[in-house]
């Protein structure tokens, strides 16, 4: 990380430090005996350095390092109110695409050796474990606070410290500006939707199944680093995609796989953590995939792009702090030849509780052109009220004639429930019945406050898909309380859910988060995405369950 990265737009770091909440929160902590044995760094086939999630020993050739500086100096954070205008409606989608040259035959050539040179990070140096960002640190000075300056070494003692020679501490007010947003008419309107027209589904009864058999994990291993600097894909050398996370995955047709990532940086991005707007931020990004043989990882074929050797953000968002500052996509799904998206509108970052955000929204955008370009529903959305809404964080999933949406308050703190729509009126949100008590409710207004939770305890990133080999339901996600991801797994959405199986230990991966299952995961061979805050990219990882 560099001493200053100023030009940020909205809480970035704050992003970062949210989406890896784990490695911050309370938990099992990494020990000695966690600890894999220390080996180089890896290399792609090009030879460039890679990263490495697990946590490793230290470099036993190396000197140990040296201890950190004492630092009395408490800091303490002083709120200056910052306005901000904001036009509404704002700008339109920009769907510029175009159609990119293939790639050249030896996939260490540079495709753009004049748009991108190879100055990416060099993952060699990044510490093992690294603590995330203070809030401030990555921030935006037209828009956000600025980085917070750098402590000061302390005095040497003296006739004021205290006993022993110990300094004592010393107070430092940082003034912190917090983005008051002003709307102002502006930008363009959308283009109108059409209302769906209202649907009364009916009350249905849904008792949980009885409990499957439980699986248990036989080995975990990673199969390939899918993004950022010495990956496979090289993606920062081919896509302008350095630094990402989340990787969320469906088939879009048949032998073909959309792969969409959260917060995306490019050329001049540098490890730890999200980076910042003049690093080419994006909100997200989509690629696509046919490699079936998930043995040789995820290999990325293109991205949707809006210039050569770019990727292109695909839902856009407003990057403006206490308004909407990021368009996260949480799951995506294919029905009757369309594309669709469930993705979360972030209006801030908490400054004080890692694992913590809060969204405006929780809505469905569509595509029709194979996942390119997308449209925002303005009618399949679910406001968060008073910070209520239990349907923030979405994952849907297409069965027999529904589509079953599992969602998560905003936040990593929040029950898992359980709403499902008709495959044909999936952007009519009157056609939608929430899980209440064994019975399916239409979702009229506060109903949704009622969805009884399928899972005991908290969540975040929630993954579920039907596995058609076992006649199974699987869960996948990050279990704070564990310190893990963890997989579940049940005969029918609504339940009986199994106990949690670990599948990844955040104490040796302990930056771990945002795990999405392969659509071609099959039987006892489960390939899933897993992201680490720590190198800021996405890996696919491979458990054998047993």
């Amino acid at each position: 990380m560099t001493a200053r990265r100023s030009e940020a737009p909205a809480a970035l770091a704050l992003s970062s430090l949210a989406m890896a909440g784990v490695m911050v929160l309370p938990g099992v902590p990494a020990t000695a005996n966690a600890l894999a044995p220390w080996a180089p760094p890896p290399l792609n086939a090009c030879g460039e350095t890679g990263f490495d999630p697990l946590a490793r020993e230290p470099n036993p050739d190396l000197p140990p390092p040296p201890p950190p500086p004492v630092d009395t100096t408490i800091h303490i954070q002083v709120p200056v109110p910052k306005f901000t205008p904001v036009p509404i409606p704002g700008p339109r989608q920009n769907n510029t695409r175009i159609d990119p040259a293939p790639l050249p035959a030896d996939p260490c050539t540079n495709p753009c050796p004049d748009i991108r040179t190879d100055q990416s990070p060099r993952p060699e140096n990044l510490p093992p474990e690294t603590e995330p960002a203070e809030p401030g640190d990555d921030e935006d000075t037209t828009d956000e606070p600025p980085t917070e300056p750098a402590p000061e070494p302390a005095p040497p003692p003296s006739a004021n410290s205290g006993s022993g020679g110990i300094p004592l501490p010393r107070l430092q007010i940082d003034q912190v500006p917090e983005t008051i947003p002003i709307l102002i008419p502006g930008g363009e309107p959308p283009e109108p939707q059409p209302q769906p027209a209202p649907a009364v589904p009916s009350l249905a009864p849904a008792p949980v199944a009885a409990p499957v058999a439980p699986v248990a994990l036989d080995a975990l291993e990673l199969v390939n680093q899918v993004t950022g600097h010495g990956s496979s894909n090289r993606t920062d050398m081919r896509w302008s995609v350095d630094g990402t996370d989340l990787g969320l995955m469906w088939e879009t047709e048949p032998g073909r796989i959309a792969v969409v990532f959260g917060d995306t940086f490019g050329k001049g991005w540098e490890p730890v953590g999200a980076g910042n707007g003049d690093q080419d931020w994006r909100s997200n990004a989509i690629a696509f995939s046919t490699e079936r043989d998930l043995s040789k990882g995820l290999v990325l074929d293109t991205f949707a792009q809006d210039s050569r050797c770019h990727a292109a953000e695909i839902l856009a968002s407003r990057k403006v702090d206490n308004f909407e500052i990021t368009t996260i996509p949480t799951s995506g799904f294919a029905l009757h030849g369309r594309q669709y998206l469930t993705y979360m509108s972030v209006a801030r970052w908490s400054r004080l509780e890692p694992g913590m955000w809060w969204t405006t929204l929780g809505g469905l955008a569509w595509s029709d052109d194979g996942g390119d370009t997308w449209t925002k529903s303005e009618w399949a959305r679910w406001d968060n009220v008073f910070g209520l809404g239990r349907f923030q964080v979405m994952a849907m999933t297409p069965h027999d004639g529904y589509a079953y949406m599992f969602g998560t308050p905003n936040g990593r703190f929040g029950t898992i429930a359980l709403a499902r729509v008709p495959s044909d009126q999936v952007l009519n949100k009157s056609a939608y019945q929430y899980w209440i008590g064994n019975t399916w409710v239409p979702a009229f207004g506060p109903d949704e406050l009622l969805a009884t939770p399928v899972v005991s305890g908290t969540a975040g990133e929630v993954s579920v898909r039907y596995d058609a080999s076992t006649r199974r339901w699987q869960m996948l996600y990050l279990d704070l309380d564990r310190g893990a991801l963890v997989l579940r797994t049940a005969a029918e959405p609504q339940g009986t859910w199994t106990d949690p199986v670990t599948l990844v230990d955040t104490r040796e991966y302990p930056t771990t988060y945002g795990g999405f299952v392969h659509p071609w995961s099959s039987g006892n061979d489960l390939y899933f995405t897993m992201s680490a805050w720590n190198s800021y990219n996405v890996y696919l990882m491979h458990a054998k369950l047993k």
